[in-house]
């Protein structure tokens, strides 16, 4: 476990969405990073593929 510290406007919006969807706010941060490893995991593999092709 870890925490984080966010702007307050990032944590203000943060906490509506929370509100208004009825999930908290740990899912959507959750969420977040989940999606950004992921992006960022395929797109380091595309660019090793391409680099190992130009070598």
């Amino acid at each position: 476990m870890f925490a984080v510290r966010l702007d307050s406007s990032v944590e203000d919006r943060l906490t509506q969405l929370a509100h208004e969807t009825g999930r908290s706010k740990s899912y959507y941060v959750k969420q977040a990073i989940e999606n950004f490893l992921e992006d960022r995991e395929d797109y380091l593999l595309a660019l090793a593929g391409l680099e190992k092709k130009n070598l």
